[in-house]
């Protein structure tokens, strides 16, 4: 169990960015000519990543997930995993990725104690592919979602962004595939950081009743490992099951588990607040484990009630591929 916050949550998962940089530039994440880098000196090293971590985990943190931008782009990625494995408490790694290069890399992250993948694709359609991630081949995340599946990454998730007008054509494309294959589908609600937001916001009720029109109602399905906000379901005798994360229609605020930890170093009490501890330079200026340990607790009091999107509060700071999602 995590360490509670002000409102009573269980704090027990921590989101580590450990790169700003991506190999694709997603239409709600990045511009098109992408962000300005953080300096390879203000991005967190390795070590210092595995210390926050370690002293997280004496206060409860039990999962991790590695975000981006693109984890994959950072040179020595497994060496970070393995070493992460090793922390006592921490019995949970999981990682995000675009799975442009998951093929080359599944065997070697499972074999460094990886459990599981979350894949973000917002469509199946190659041309589509590209004019929404500017950038990359649809087949490359197919042959990824296929190695991590034969590399015993399981489950393996799918996450779509819904973007009205985009790809909310293809709801029921992406629901078909969960019949036949051990495809996890999350469609997502776009949430309005940096890029996102402007005008395309579809909510999951929607994508919900394209699939019952189509399959007829969705029966429950247990969650599996990676308790998270998803509600999940099944179409009956679907292999796989069709998740709905409700970001900004109908907040999980109540039950968030979850800090975020930047590439550069600052810890993020919640995705949708500007609000952050500066933990880097802590770090490189001789901090104490015990200083360490009250400064991630500050995160864990500062950490809000609920966003504040309904009453029109909208973070403009960091994009996505800053914070790390």
């Amino acid at each position: 169990m995590g360490c509670l916050d002000n409102f009573n949550r269980s704090i027990s998962y921590l989101r580590v960015s450990v790169t700003d940089r991506c190999n694709l530039r997603c239409m709600y994440c990045m511009p098109p000519d992408g962000v300005p880098w953080v300096a390879h000196e203000s991005i967190l090293r390795y070590e210092e990543i595995v210390r926050i971590v370690r002293v997280g985990a004496g206060l409860g943190i039990s999962k991790v997930r590695l975000t981006g931008g693109e984890p994959l782009v950072r040179a020595g990625i497994e060496s970070l995993v393995s070493m992460l494995a090793a922390v006592p408490g921490v019995d949970d790694i999981a990682m995000t990725t675009n799975g442009i290069l998951l093929q080359r890399y599944a065997n070697i992250l499972a074999q460094a104690g990886l459990h599981r993948v979350n894949v973000s694709l917002d469509t199946l359609r190659p041309d589509r592919f590209r004019a929404i991630t500017r950038l990359g081949n649809l087949e490359d995340v197919e042959r990824g979602i296929r190695a991590a599946h034969e590399a015993g990454l399981e489950p393996v998730k799918i996450n779509v962004v819904l973007m009205r007008g985009v790809n909310d054509d293809e709801v029921v494309d992406f629901a078909r595939r969960t019949l036949a294959e051990p495809f996890h589908v999350r469609f997502i609600e776009e949430m309005p950081v940096g890029q996102a937001g402007r005008g395309n916001f579809l909510p999951v009720a929607e994508a919900r009743a394209q699939i019952e029109a189509e399959f007829g109602p969705l029966e429950a399905a247990h969650q599996r490992k990676g308790n998270g906000p998803a509600s999940y379901y099944r179409i009956p005798g679907a292999q796989g099951t069709i998740g709905f994360i409700s970001a900004v229609s109908e907040h999980f605020c109540h039950h968030c588990n979850r800090l975020r930890l930047t590439a550069d170093g600052r810890l993020r009490p919640c995705l949708l607040s500007e609000a952050e501890i500066p933990l880097r330079e802590a770090l490189r200026s001789g901090i104490t484990d015990e200083q360490l340990r009250e400064l991630f607790l500050s995160a864990v009091v500062a950490k809000p009630e609920r966003h504040q999107l309904a009453e029109g509060a909208l973070p403009a700071g960091r994009s996505m591929s800053q914070i790390g999602g």
